[in-house]
């Protein structure tokens, strides 16, 4: 799974001048809010017999005007593509085709389409599960000496939750654990509502698969694969498991969370169709902070100069402007390549990663990470329990909002386990260690439950500059661990305007986020 925040790839009171209680981006034209998604139509006008001769791939299609959507239909299925889901709220179409030519048609037609790409290299294809995860598992022997240590109020497990410490969440709990009347949805790889650490907060009418680009919300389709990935079920452990005596505790123990699936099967990937049908879910699901522990495959940076990689970013840049714009705030991992995303190149030889990678040389400003570069998007990186930057975290002034712990096997706590990961729930009941900035971004977007639990009619950017403004602030170390264990000079780290290159803001603050 690299390209999830786990893998080796990877994703004070004063603020400075700019900084304001209003979104930062531009809002979209105004559409009915209300509009569904479109169903799929066959156009009896084609005459012509397209192409069928190249790979099926999946396209996102952005048109020029909303209202267009009928017309739109009917260029497509003339080149050759079949609908799959048409977003009239964004005026983005899903669609498939076998056409070689088809996004180059399409494009012609400058007054329809605004971009139109491929989402995805290799061709769509019914696949097994095989998936090898590379979780720590908790052993019982390490369970039992937790359950040893822990104090009076204390989850049985939660002594080795140096992490919660870390944010004074265990002191927020003793003020306001959140609320029922937030909701966190996980945008990852399913999440496992039996378990019995989240089943009591699991809100199964705001969960559903996206996979493919339509929501399906029959019971258990947020579910991990069979054999699939743990990543989302740690992740929402992190963010919401409950004080009722068992296992763990989340961030925001009182608040619901919620699954929607957007990996492929087998390969783990997560491609924009599915991205942007989780945006659009959790916007008309009333879900008011989405997580996001991943980056938008198959390309690690997106660079606009690309015609397919140009539609991906506009498409994505719809969905989420169009959830913040319906009260959803997005946070996300910044990713766990250890890149300067404040820099002017980055070698980013790993993409794209459902076929042969091609090296190249971006410029992250122009070159997107999605969804962690985007307007709105809270970016997060990731520290240990010395308070060091994580050493696969990727960083950059200007670029990372705030930072949260992620784990890191060098930093090493002083907790039952002694182990520098972090503790969270498994499929099927069980728990185990993870480190990357997936681990850092959940512990964030429960801070951000918990500040929208006390106030809750913020806007998404109030919270983002809560968020902001109630992290502790803190300096560019002197020496940072690298990926070996030894300590090093921590050269590449630059401050400027109260924020420094590899913690932004400053490590969010849970207590702060309910007083």
């Amino acid at each position: 799974m690299a390209h999830l925040g786990t893998g080796n790839r990877r994703r004070a009171l004063a603020v400075p001048v700019g900084l304001a209680l209003t979104a930062s981006l531009a809002f979209l034209p105004s559409v009915a809010a209300s509009a569904a998604p479109l169903g799929i139509t066959a156009d009896a006008s084609a005459t012509a017999t397209p192409d069928t001769s190249g790979p099926k791939l999946s396209y996102v299609a952005n048109l020029t005007s909303y209202g267009s959507v009928k017309q739109a239909k009917k260029s497509i299925e003339r080149a050759g593509g079949t609908v799959v889901i048409a977003y009239e709220q964004i005026g983005v179409v899903v669609a498939h085709s076998q056409n070689p030519d088809f996004a180059k048609q399409l494009r012609g037609q400058r007054s329809l389409f605004a971009s139109v790409g491929a989402t995805r290299v290799a061709p769509l294809s019914v696949v097994q599960t095989d998936e090898e995860g590379s979780t720590q598992r908790l052993s019982d022997a390490d369970a039992a000496k937790a359950s040893a240590q822990a104090e009076p109020g204390q989850e049985p497990l939660e002594s080795n939750q140096w992490d919660l410490r870390a944010i004074k969440a265990d002191q927020a709990h003793k003020i306001n654990d959140g609320s029922r009347n937030v909701t966190v949805g996980v945008i990852d790889t399913g999440v496992d509502d039996t378990h019995p650490d989240l089943a009591p907060n699991f809100s199964k009418g705001q969960s559903a698969n996206c996979v493919g680009g339509v929501a399906d919300t029959t019971e258990g389709a947020w579910r991990p694969y069979a054999d699939g990935s743990d990543h989302g079920t740690h992740v929402a452990g992190t963010i919401a498991a409950p004080r009722n005596g068992v296992g763990i505790s989340g961030v925001a123990p009182g608040v619901q969370v919620a699954a929607i699936k957007v990996s492929e099967p087998a390969t783990s990937l997560f491609y924009t169709e599915a991205v942007v049908c989780a945006f659009m879910f959790a916007a008309e699901k009333g879900i008011e902070v989405t997580n996001n522990s991943y980056y938008v495959d198959p390309w690690l940076y997106n660079c606009k100069s690309d015609d397919d990689q140009k539609a991906l970013v506009e498409a994505l840049s719809r969905a989420t402007q169009y959830s913040e714009r319906k009260g959803v705030l997005s946070v996300a991992s910044a990713g766990n390549s250890n890149h300067d995303l404040a820099s002017d190149a980055i070698v980013d030889d790993t993409s794209p990663d459902d076929a042969t990678p091609v090296p190249r040389t971006i410029d992250p400003h122009v070159c997107l990470d999605m969804p962690t570069q985007l307007p709105g998007v809270v970016t997060v990186a990731a520290t240990g329990d010395k308070g060091f930057k994580s050493y696969y975290s990727s960083y950059g002034l200007g670029v990372v909002d705030v930072t949260a712990p992620g784990g890191d096997k060098w930093q090493i706590p002083a907790t039952p386990d002694a182990n520098g990961r972090v503790l969270s729930t498994l499929p099927g009941g069980g728990y185990g260690y993870k480190q990357g900035t997936s681990m850092a971004g959940p512990h964030v977007a429960g801070v951000a439950a918990l500040l929208k639990s006390r106030h809750p009619w913020a806007t998404p950017a109030q919270l983002q500059l809560l968020l902001k403004v109630q992290a502790t602030k803190t300096a560019c170390p002197e020496k940072v661990y690298d990926a070996t264990g030894v300590l090093i000079d921590a050269t590449t780290c630059n401050s400027k305007w109260g924020q420094n290159g590899y913690d932004g803001y400053g490590v969010v603050d849970a207590l702060k986020a309910v007083k």
